[in-house]
């Protein structure tokens, strides 16, 4: 049977470790740990997990340390994660039936990865990532900071998702790649219009609205975006215009997402609240459904998986309810609480319907 490589870097991540390579280690041959400047138990505890684990000088750049790890894989293929990562004891089948399954024609795999779940284990973000490669491919990954890797060839997408798991301490925003970002500034390393991408949003995450703004602009009118960054960074131009209090820009941002592909659910979404706060309800509704006729499909690039499902048909409610439309309003909320029946203004409306009755 074909073999399969675990390759992971890690620093400081003994609170996350041990979930991951328990989540995973009954389903690969071997576990390369590449390690790039722990201070605490992090390489005692994947010691009890392998002996491969190798230390990496960091250089500020983690694509190099990716391919250290994949250097040092022997497996037929490679998989990879994050110490913060957990493959779910559903996903671990789905996987072992996969690993059967698969035929040596396959190049890549993908999989789901959920960032963030709800309370009810629902994911909250979601995208796929490409987790499984041949290793006799030679894949390498590219970029230092925001790294992706090259692949090709034939790609099997899986039902399998990655789902992201934190520790117990308070999440900071880290300021490491904002830092590497500010050396190739101040070094005058040009920056590719991926680096300006990345580096706008570490600029927004740490409130650096205007500046963030400029590289987001340099980024879209340089024209040489993946579809899916372009639309990311309108609804991200959009947040900076909306935390500075400038809604027509923000408006005039949701809308320029629309000269990339069709109108996405969350813009759909975003421009309905809009509509809605102007109490312009046909209009609203109009959106919100725009935003449904991506219910039960796969979006492409990077998904919130409730703005085609709960959220539209829970603000419908409001819509249609205001207009008069009760029925309308009354088929939506029943539609709400089959996706999010416990969400608070869904309970709120059942309350309200239920009243309605008596």
């Amino acid at each position: 049977m074909r073999s399969i490589s675990l390759c992971m870097i890690v620093k400081n991540e003994e609170e996350v470790l041990t979930g991951c390579l328990e989540s995973v280690q009954e389903l690969v041959n071997e576990i390369i740990i590449v390690d790039t400047g722990s201070t605490d138990r992090t390489k005692e505890i994947a010691a009890n997990y392998t002996s491969q684990i190798f230390d990496f000088e960091w250089i500020d750049d983690f694509s190099a340390a990716r391919n250290y790890s994949f250097s040092k894989a022997t497996g037929e293929y490679i998989m990879w994660l994050d110490a913060d990562d957990i493959l779910l004891p559903k996903d671990q089948e789905a996987f072992r039936t996969l690993w059967r399954d698969l035929t040596d024609e396959v190049d890549v795999v993908s999989m789901y990865y959920h960032t963030s779940l709800d309370s009810a284990g629902r994911p909250l973000y979601l995208y796929r990532r490409n987790r499984v490669v041949k290793r006799s491919k030679n894949f390498r990954w590219q970029g230092a900071v925001h790294e992706y890797l090259e692949f090709g060839g034939n790609i099997v997408d899986s039902d399998i998702a990655v789902t992201h798991r934190k520790g117990d301490k308070t999440f900071t925003i880290s300021d490491r790649n904002l830092r590497i970002y500010e050396s190739y500034v101040a070094s005058g390393r040009e920056l590719t219009p991926r680096d300006k991408f990345y580096y706008a949003n570490e600029l927004k995450d740490h409130g650096k609205f205007e500046r963030a703004k400029s590289y987001y602009m340099e980024f879209l009118q340089s024209e040489k975006g993946w579809v899916e960054d372009n639309i990311r960074a309108c609804q991200y131009l959009a947040d900076c215009c909306k935390a500075e209090g400038d809604m027509e820009a923000y408006r005039a941002h949701l809308f320029r997402s629309f000269q990339y592909d069709r109108p996405r659910p969350e813009f759909c979404c975003l421009i309905g609240d809009l509509l809605t706060e102007d109490r312009n309800y046909h209009a609203a509704a109009y959106w919100y459904e725009q935003a449904l006729d991506y219910e039960g499909k796969e979006l492409p690039g990077f998904s919130v998986p409730a703005y085609t499902t709960w959220y539209p048909y829970l603000q419908l409610t409001l819509c249609y309810s205001r207009i008069g439309s009760l029925d309308q309003a009354k088929s939506a909320h029943e539609k709400a609480v089959s996706y999010n029946p416990d969400h608070p203004s869904v309970r709120h409306n059942t309350a309200f319907f239920e009243k309605l009755s008596l």
